[in-house]
């Protein structure tokens, strides 16, 4: 089985200042565990290109793309939400987050690996359409998803988001495409409270509340996205992998463990060999407490290489 792992260190320099939890610290911390633990000598470490505008395109209007392109300030930051800004290497590390989703999508879909994980930002699921918001510019996951079906021509593939924030922006793109189903965890109430209510057979929403811990969110995901998967019989499936769920993490209040994120992982995993060849992509999302987050993507990349 072999594993790759997705990374540009350009997109380390998308920084939104000292005070920003969405820090390029996040990604060291991961590369240091992995380091720590060995197993990143066990990955295919692979550096990506920017994605091509086109591919883009096919999730976000070039509107969207453009308008970015036009904010995006020769120094300094400007803010395109309260919480989200744009900086001179903004869109170098968005435009290279979003090109090791495709790269990542091909090379699974071509028998290069079996399994990825981008270990990029900035993030994606916040993102809308036509909107960027929550720290997210492009919505990776659903570039990837797009390319996997129009391009590899696959039939139906999921995306499985356990951030503790709901995936509202990967809701709007797919809300009208049952190619895709869509399931996604999150602390609620809760930011952004945009998509809780929407009911299409193929967005699966588990609303958990605060204090909710790994037994509660198990409980929850066997109940609610199980017969879902299995129904779907996705071709490939794709992770939002946000770990901000975690008791430690700053922005929420639920309480799983790295544990439980291995769990998932392998809940995930078992669907994927089952209708999927066992083709999965993971691609970063949340996750603010440094050890936390290290010590979660290093169970949850254990379980995606077959330990």
């Amino acid at each position: 089985m072999t594993t790759a792992l997705f990374h540009h260190q350009d997109c380390e320099k998308h920084n939104m200042g000292p005070e920003h939890p969405e820090s390029p610290l996040r990604i060291a911390a991961i590369l240091n565990q992995l380091q720590d633990s060995a197993l990143l000598d066990e990955l295919v470490i692979v550096r990506p290109d920017e994605a091509q505008r086109e591919l883009i395109a096919q999730v976000h209007p070039d509107s969207h793309i453009t308008q970015l392109e036009l904010i995006q300030p020769p120094q300094g930051r400007v803010f395109v939400d309260p919480d989200t800004a744009i900086m001179p290497d903004t869109l170098r590390a968005a435009f290279l987050a979003a090109g090791a989703a495709v790269e990542a999508t091909d090379a699974i879909l071509s028998g290069e690996f079996d399994t990825a994980f981008c270990a990029t930002r900035p993030p994606g699921h916040h993102a809308e359409r036509n909107r960027a918001m929550g720290f997210c510019f492009f919505n990776n996951v659903a570039i990837a998803a797009m390319r996997a079906l129009n391009y590899h021509a696959l039939e139906r593939v999921a995306i499985i988001d356990f951030d503790v924030h709901q995936g509202n922006g990967t809701m709007d793109i797919f809300k009208d495409d049952p190619r895709v189903l869509v399931c996604s965890s999150f602390q609620h109430p809760h930011y952004p409270n945009s998509h809780y209510f929407m009911e299409q057979e193929h967005i699966v929403n588990t609303p958990l509340e605060a204090g909710t811990d790994g037994r509660g969110f198990r409980r929850a995901v066997e109940r609610d996205w199980l017969h879902r998967l299995q129904d779907h019989k996705p071709q490939m499936i794709f992770v939002s992998a946000g770990f901000d769920a975690h008791e430690l993490d700053p922005l929420g209040d639920l309480r799983l463990t790295a544990r439980d994120y291995a769990w998932v992982t392998r809940l995930i995993m078992d669907v994927a060999k089952s209708s999927a060849r066992g083709r999965v992509l993971s691609i970063l999302e949340g996750g603010y407490n440094l050890k936390a987050l290290a010590e979660s993507v290093d169970q949850h990349l254990q379980v995606l290489a077959g330990h």
